[in-house]
C-alpha cells in the first residue's frame, strides 16, 4: 500500500527505529479488555466505506491505537484509518493526529494470537537499550501516545490469519 512512510511495510522482522512524521486518521475508540477486542475492529469495513463513500483518500493500511493499556483490566484502543488530511465525520468517529517522532517498529507475520509475545520482545528489546517510551504510568494503566498495531494484510484478500503481516510502531520519548 502506498502512502505514509511508516504505514508501509518496513520488512524488518529485527526491532529497528524510524523516524515518523505526523499522520492525520479517522478513527473511533472504544474501552474494551482483551477479550471484546472484536468490538474495536469490527468497526474498519464501515469506517472504509464510509471514507470512500465520502471519496476520502486513504494514504496507508488500517491500525489498533492503544491509548491506555492495562492488560489486565479495561484498555482504551481506537480503530484508526491515515488518510490525507482532515475531513468531516460523523460521531462516534473522529479526527486526530499521529504525532512525528522517533518510533521502535517490528513486523510480524504469523497469527495476531502471537503479537503479545511479539510486543513483549520489543518492549524487551528497547529496555536493554536504554530507550524511553513515550508513555506515562496512571493508576488505571499506561497511556500511551502513540503505540499500533498496523494492519499491512486485507483478511478479505487473505484469509489465512497465519500469514498476516502487522507492524507494532511504538512512539519513543524524545
Amino acid at each position: 500500500m502506498r502512502g505514509h512512510a511508516c504505514f508501509v511495510r518496513l520488512d524488518s522482522v529485527e526491532p529497528t527505529i524510524v523516524r515518523c512524521a505526523e499522520q492525520p486518521y479517522v478513527g473511533r475508540r472504544e474501552s474494551i479488555t482483551m477479550t471484546e477486542f472484536a468490538r474495536v475492529a469490527d468497526h474498519l469495513p464501515t469506517m472504509f466505506a464510509g471514507l470512500a463513500q465520502r471519496g476520502v483518500q486513504v494514504t496507508g493500511a488500517p491500525f489498533f491505537r492503544y491509548r491506555l493499556v492495562d492488560m489486565a483490566d479495561e484498555m482504551v484502543v481506537e480503530a484508526g484509518i491515515p488518510v490525507t488530511g482532515p475531513v468531516q465525520v460523523e460521531p462516534p468517529d473522529f479526527v486526530d493526529r499521529l504525532p512525528a517522532g522517533r518510533y521502535a517498529t517490528v513486523t510480524h507475520v504469523g497469527h495476531p494470537d502471537q503479537l503479545m509475545g511479539v510486543t513483549a520482545r520489543l518492549l524487551d528489546w528497547a529496555q536493554r537499550r536504554g530507550l524511553s517510551w513515550d508513555m506515562t504510568p496512571t493508576p488505571t494503566g499506561e497511556r500511551w501516545s502513540a503505540r499500533l498495531e498496523i494492519l499491512m494484510t486485507n483478511p478479505a484478500e487473505q484469509p489465512d490469519m497465519h500469514k498476516w503481516e502487522t507492524v507494532l510502531l511504538f512512539k519513543l520519548a524524545d
